[in-house]
């Protein structure tokens, strides 16, 4: 036993040597695949890069893997391919070392996605290295190492839960809830944690918010409503009263929605009306300053702002509705935070092309719901122009 591990330290450290030495020219060739460019730009450079790094030895896997940490989506293709070339032809020698792709694994500083393509080399070159590791990366800052030991996680309840062992299963499940991100992996505990008599609230638990301020509808005829700014884009006044749509005054007025996931439809709220803008406004509370993503899903054209800064926007209609299909960052402060929602309907008369609603959480960025108290506003139960 003593043996191998001296022979992995020497082994590790000879990589380490040889490492060193190419750091510069390991660098320059990463830095031309990551300058790669719409249209084909930089590819003739990039492949030329390719072909270079591809035929380094494994020692240049841990710098080409960070690499991927800022890499544009083409890039990452480039540097994918990368990684898989010099793996896939060491481990066919029997020369990739798990060492340095643990270690590199292990930095969890790293983007998900190029530690989760390390863990995969790694396991082929190690193949005891999954069940050794993955039950430690349930709470894993990387969604896609997450992902997997949840579901690792999930055959072990599922076999209490097969055994009737409720009390064992129930604990297990609730224990992976905690952890679970991805909304099927989420809505299967909720489902089995039902049976066992253990009721999920799901809006809660993805960290929707249910209280709106609404107002609406302004005028969004032929689509110009998404760049003509309206009265609440300007600035938040829940007692002011502003000319609307074909000249009718609108004003703020409460809404609580009990649809599922916090869905907020403006048709049945506001009006069933086409051309037209809505908007939704909540204030919520933070115990902490903390770096947050603002998800939404809605059918329609949407602007997202964050106390005050516009922190998403994409104007498209009626192109599927799925969740956290829209997703701004930005920061809450300590204490009061405003969130303002604009959501513009066209003028297509489809069957399909009615829907107008949004629903929206606030999360980490991993999904998983910060929380926030939602700040009750005093305003009318319905806009007073239905």
């Amino acid at each position: 036993m003593l043996m191998r591990r001296l022979n992995w330290i020497f082994v590790l450290a000879a990589f380490c040597l040889c490492r060193w030495g190419n750091t510069a020219e390991t660098g320059s060739l990463i830095a031309q695949l990551k300058a790669v460019g719409k249209e084909g730009k930089g590819n003739v450079e990039a492949a030329k890069a390719w072909q270079e790094l591809a035929r380094q030895g494994p020692e240049v896997l841990p710098d080409v893997l960070a690499g991927l940490d800022d890499a544009s989506p083409r890039a990452a293709n480039w540097l994918r391919a990368v990684v898989d070339a010099v793996a896939e032809r060491a481990l066919a020698a029997g020369k990739l070392p798990p060492a340095p792709l643990e270690a590199f694994l292990q930095e969890t500083r790293h983007a998900g996605h190029a530690r989760r393509l390390a863990f995969e080399w790694l396991v082929k070159a190690d193949p005891k290295a999954r069940a050794r590791l993955l039950p430690g990366m349930i709470n894993d800052p990387g969604a896609e190492l997450r992902r997997e030991a949840v579901a690792e996680k999930l055959k072990d309840a599922q076999q209490l839960f097969d055994g009737k062992d409720e009390t064992a299963a129930r604990a297990a499940y609730e224990k992976i809830l905690d952890a679970a991100r991805d909304r099927d992996q989420v809505e299967l505990i909720a489902k089995r944690l039902e049976k066992l008599g253990v009721k999920i609230d799901l809006t809660a638990q993805f960290g929707f918010i249910t209280r709106w301020a609404l107002i609406g509808p302004f005028d969004n005829s032929k689509e110009l409503g998404f760049h003509t700014p309206n009265p609440p884009e300007r600035g938040i006044d829940l007692k002011a009263e502003y000319e609307g749509k074909d000249a009718k005054k609108v004003r703020w007025f409460t809404h609580v929605t009990d649809a599922p996931l916090g869905l907020v439809d403006f048709n049945k709220t506001v009006a069933p009306i086409k051309g037209a803008t809505a908007f939704g406004f909540a204030a919520v509370v933070s115990p902490q300053e903390r770096p947050v993503e603002i998800r939404a899903a809605s059918n329609n054209a949407v602007r997202i702002w964050l106390n005050g800064k516009e922190i998403y926007f994409r104007e498209e209609y009626h192109h599927g509705m799925e969740l956290d299909q829209h997703v701004g960052k930005g920061t809450l402060t300590a204490g009061r935070n405003e969130i303002l929602i604009k959501v513009c309907q066209n003028e297509q008369s489809e069957d399909w092309a009615k829907l107008w609603s949004f629903q929206l959480r606030v999360c980490d960025g991993l999904g998983g719901a910060v929380p926030v108290t939602v700040v009750t506003e005093k305003l009318p139960a319905k806009n007073s122009g239905e």
